[in-house]
């Protein structure tokens, strides 16, 4: 039988269509096919149906059932929604073009300009479970049949264009290539309509072309006239993407992906990096694709040591130029970084080619993103009304960690779609406008955890996509700025203004609110008469009773009698750090002095913004009162464990003894007063008492003002000094520990070992080699997620302890262990009773393994129908293997061996994967979003330094400046404090959240390291392996009691919060 192409020559240009990986060819098929059939290109929806008409073979009706299906959605209208609506998209980008798709269904009149000619973008976008469902029901799998068949959700931007351009050109939108929009042409005249001003010289047809709705999607860098940009900064971020030639061998689909590596919670794996290459990293990301596609953020002095960039400019263009830019050492870097992660399974690397024809290989600044004050506009000129509105990076620059950029794009362009609906109904501009500006408040908050759940009900109805939705959260009083008439403004671009962070609690007190309250606490006290913020301090006395207050038991006031004020002075500084997380910002020498008041002012401040609702009775206060302290407090205390064990691993090393083991997790405790610690006397320490100036810097020795003062083991610096002496990072609350040898303060990366030299790698700015492929001389390295290996750890040495004993059954359990919260989680298994639920726990316990809740095999059955039944299976063409490494192979076959049901759950290994590997993603999403807003809060803490610097000079200046101008001065000064505290408060709560996912990242190595030994043979185990085993399960132990101390510590401060809320505010 013939084939329908040898029939009807229309069929065979319908099949080129489908199968161009073009952009031209793509067109000149279109072209082809619209002769064929006698139809003109750029028809609108008419076009549409007279091509379904005449094309009714098979291959075609599949496609034409998935069209017909999302155009029979009510929303539509059958076409007829906006059939009086002309609209011009500019851009044909991902979002671009699913935007003009939507409005070519809604049955408007739709011309789409791009400047570019060809899809050269290889990079590849990662995608969410709606936009999944979204690009099926357009066809995607009978476009590009390799759609979502790995084991993560990604497409290339390049395939993503060329398939929605291809729906684009069926349903009848006319697209322009090489043609640059550069502006509006207002209407000259009444009866006129809009236009756009293009280059170069468009056809005649496209000049004249008058229409009622503008949608941006042309890029970050043009927004249309009008609108309002904030830049949102943070700290030098450099990202490096390279794309390698994907030669689909055998070899190359089974190197696993990387759904994300952070090294904020997984230091063990950039460490060896940067030991084997020299490359500092952050984080780094593989997909696979058309290209072998790898994304990284490197640091900028790595990139400086490696040559990557040729000389240091303080300006980011200048830094990131081309001309600043080796292209020989950049490829160096990416391919060395590229073939670390992948273990050198991919072989020889070859880089894919660019736009340009050059090596597909780039660095770019992230370090600001821009974000458009308001999401669309009206322009009224002579009677003729323009709605304006922004889709993709003009309306939202994605932060690309997070995985957001192509979902929110999407949504985007929905909720534009829909707003250009209620335009064409008839709906006024001020309405149109706060329904807009209400959808897109949700954008930046949008998740698939905090979005409907079936994916299955999106459409073009915001209320199929939002729970919760209130299209009135805008009111149209509040948008009218939003609407011009006759006038005319240029893009306003504001300041590097950083988000400051959660904003300050309370109204900011006053120097006489600040006196009465400091009055308020010390109230009663022998000996205490507070009348003013500078000699009533001196004698210490009034400090400790203010600490007594807030913390009675740690001193009696009677044991003060005779006590020197130093001494007093120096005891209730180290309190107050200690035991309520106020960091000190004078020495005690100077409250003694009496010689800095700004100083003392800022201080006292600090406790009164913490604990200023706490009610005036003489009960003892919850160590877990609202306020700033309470993450700054768990976090100081738990540095100082740190700085504890090691002082005492040190000193136990040298003598040939073991380091102990056990955890002495040091929590916020409500159920008794809290007492001092044992190592900390009464009697202050030297470095109190012999501390040179506060007003110097301990690193550079410059001066210090007072927002710019970070104390940290007594001694006070900048915080651009206190960074790490290798790689110059900001050193964070409990990440950090100064080496006893040198002095210097390192991040726990670059910390060096006792006993062991620094690694070459860590040398200074000097120039260093990469090493090439062919040296394959990189070392054995920790593996990535996903891939655990059956390495054995080091033989450690012989314990002095009692070695601990466990059976089977109490190691599996407790490697299986999770203590964080979940609701969806089920209760821990009871204890196997017998060998066959021991082996079906075996089976659960795989799952666990893998950060999986506990899952019955009738769960696994309902996952196995699941899978068959997903979007992700095609009818069209069925799904490739996912294939495992062999390491990853042997441990899931140890696992489930002895249960007899791994042939009964034919998918459950690729299921397995898909979902560790979302998890993964989750995991790297939420730890990129913590640092990202780490680098915000240091940018702004950075700008308040700098206008406290300001205040300070003038208010310590002997000028005859009236008394009211310098209490105004001081009041503003108190604002910044009380501001830097908040985002002192708020950086501590995220590293809390980054010690809870570092943590669970240890205790998952852990675990896969204490299974490859649970799953030999007790007969088979050396005397080493056994040793090596207990080694493990205590560092296990270690970690799960760290693990509950967090937890303690979340669920203690959130009980204190439940309580004292109805409190009364002071």
């Amino acid at each position: 039988m013939a084939s329908p192409t040898s029939i009807n020559p229309a069929h065979a240009h319908f099949e080129s269509v489908l199968q161009a990986q073009l952009c031209q060819d793509v067109l000149s098929s279109f072209q082809g096919l619209c002769r064929a059939l006698g139809l003109e290109p750029g028809g609108g929806l008419p076009q549409y149906h007279k091509i379904k008409a005449q094309l009714n073979y098979w291959s075609a009706k599949s496609l034409w059932a998935k069209l017909d299906k999302r155009a029979s959605q009510p929303v539509y209208q059958q076409g007829r929604a906006c059939t009086s609506t002309k609209c011009l998209v500019v851009g044909a980008g991902p979002c671009g073009l699913r935007a003009a798709v939507e409005l070519a269904m809604l049955g408007a009149r739709v011309v789409l300009v791009e400047k570019r000619t060809k899809f050269s973008r290889h990079n590849v976008l990662h995608l969410w479970p709606f936009t999944i469902h979204d690009l099926r029901a357009l066809g995607a799998k009978k476009f590009y049949g390799r759609f979502c068949t790995g084991s993560l959700d990604h497409i290339s931007i390049r395939q993503l264009q060329l398939l929605l351009l291809k729906v684009a050109l069926l349903l009848g939108v006319e697209i322009h290539w090489g043609v640059t929009f550069t502006g509006l042409q207002p209407p000259p005249r009444k009866g006129s309509g809009w236009r756009a001003q293009l280059q170069p010289s468009p056809p005649a047809q496209l000049a004249n072309y008058e229409f009622d709705v503008l949608i941006s999607a042309a890029g970050g860098k043009f927004v249309p006239e009008g609108f309002t940009v904030r830049e949102m900064r943070g700290k030098l971020a450099i990202g490096i993407t390279a794309n390698f030639v994907n030669g689909r061998t055998v070899e190359e689909t089974q190197v696993p992906e990387i759904s994300g590596v952070a090294r904020i919670y997984n230091q063990s794996f950039f460490q060896s990096l940067l030991k084997a290459t020299g490359i500092d990293l952050e984080n780094i990301v593989y997909y696979k694709d058309d290209t072998h596609y790898f994304v990284m953020t490197a640091k900028k002095q790595c990139l400086l040591r490696l040559g990557v960039l040729r000389q240091d400019w303080p300006e980011t263009d200048r830094l990131l130029g081309s001309a600043n830019v080796a292209p020989e050492a950049l490829q160096r870097f990416a391919r060395a970084a590229a073939d670390f992660a992948t273990h050198g399974k991919l072989g020889k690397l070859e880089f894919a080619q660019d736009a340009h024809g050059r090596p597909d290989v780039s660095a770019f600044d992230f370090t600001s993103m821009m974000r458009a004050e308001s999401s669309a506009r009206v322009q009224e000129k002579h009677g003729a009304r323009l709605l304006l509105g922004l889709v993709g990076d003009c309306l939202v620059e994605p932060f690309w960690p997070l995985g957001t950029g192509v979902a929110r794009g999407f949504l985007a362009a929905f909720d534009a779609a829909w707003m250009v609906k209620r335009w064409a109904e008839g709906a006024g501009p001020l309405e149109v406008l706060a329904e807009r500006e209400s959808l897109y408040q949700l954008l930046s908050q949008t998740s698939p955890e905090n979005m409907h759940r079936n994916v299955a009900q999106y459409g073009l109805d915001p209320a199929s996509r939002y729970p919760n939705l209130n299209l009135r959260a805008v009111t149209p009083s509040q948008v009218r700025d939003l609407y011009d008439v006759e006038a005319k403004e240029p893009v306003r671009r504001m300041s590097d203004k950083t988000d400051s962070g959660k904003p300050a609690t309370g109204s900011v007190a006053t120097q006489e609110e600040l006196l009465h309250w400091c009055q308020e606490q010390t109230a009663g006290y022998p000996g205490v008469h507070v009348t003013d913020l500078s000699s009533s301090w001196v004698d210490g006395l009034a400090l400790c009773a203010l600490v007594h207050r807030l913390r009675p038991g740690l001193l009696e006031p009677s044991e003060l009698q005779g006590v020197g004020a130093l001494e007093a002075t120096s005891w209730a500084l180290k309190m107050a750090e200690h035991e309520l997380g106020i960091t000190p910002v004078l020495s005690a020498q100077a409250m003694v002095a009496g010689n800095d008041p700004l100083g003392l002012i800022a201080y006292l401040s600090h406790f009164h913004s913490a604990f200023k609702s706490t009610p005036h009775n003489p009960g003892p206060v919850s160590q877990g009162s609202p306020g700033t302290a309470s993450a700054v407090l768990f976090l100081g205390k738990l540095q100082r464990t740190l700085q504890r064990t090691r002082a005492q691993g040190n000193g136990e090393d040298a003598g040939g003894k073991k380091p102990r083991v056990e955890v002495e997790a040091e929590t916020p405790s409500t159920e008794e007063p809290p007492v001092p610690e044992p190592d900390v006397p009464v009697t202050p320490p030297s470095q109190y008492q012999e501390a040179s100036a506060e007003d110097l810097c301990a690193l550079c020795g410059e001066h210090l003002y007072i927002l710019e003062r970070l104390c940290a083991n007594g001694r006070f610096f900048h915080r651009s000094c206190f960074r790490c002496h290798i790689c110059e990072a900001t050193l964070w609350p409990s990440g950090y520990g100064q080496h006893p040898g040198d002095g210097h303060f390192y991040c726990l990366q670059h910390l060096p070992q006792p006993g062991h030299k620094e690694d070459s790698s860590n040398r200074g700015p000097e120039s260093q080699d990469l090493p090439t492929h062919s040296e394959n001389n990189m070392p054995s390295r920790p593996s990535i997620p996903g891939a655990p290996q059956e390495e054995t750890s080091p033989v450690p040495s012989q314990p002095t302890r009692r070695l601990i004993r466990l059976s089977s059954p109490e190691r599996q359990r407790l490697s299986s262990l999770h203590l964080t919260p979940d609701p969806e989680m089920e209760p821990p298994p009871k204890p196997p009773r017998s060998c066959s639920v021991l082996a079906r726990q075996a089976l659960e316990g795989s799952f666990v393994g893998w950060r999986m809740p506990v899952q019955s095999p009738q769960v696994l059955v309902a996952v196995e129908k699941e899978e068959e039944e997903s979007p992700c299976s095609s009818d069209e063409e069925a799904e490739e293997d996912v294939p495992l490494d062999s390491d990853t192979e042997q441990v899931l076959w140890n696992l489930a061996k002895n249960s007899g049901t791994m042939n009964s759950y034919p998918t459950w290994r690729r299921t397995l994967l898909r979902r560790a590997k979302e998890e993964e993603m989750k995991r790297f999403c939420k730890a990129q979003a913590i640092q990202r807003r780490q680098n915000e809060i240091e940018a702004a803490l950075r700008e308040l330094e700098a206008k406290g610097t300001e205040l300070e000079l003038a208010l310590r200046s002997r000028s005859s400046s009236p008394e009211q101008q310098k209490a105004l001065w001081l009041e503003q000064l108190l604002q910044l404090v009380q501001k830097k505290n908040s985002l002192v408060a708020e950086e501590a709560e995220l590293m809390i959240t980054v010690q809870e996912l570092n943590l669970e990242e240890k205790q998952w190595q852990l675990d896969q390291e204490l299974r490859t030994y649970m799953n030999r043979e007790e007969t088979l185990k050396t005397a080493a392996d056994r040793q090596a085993e207990d080694q493990v399960l205590r560092k296990l132990v270690d970690v799960v009691n760290q693990r509950d101390a967090l937890i303690r510590f979340q669920e203690e401060r959130r009980l204190s919060e439940l309580a004292s809320g109805p409190g009364p505010q002071g």
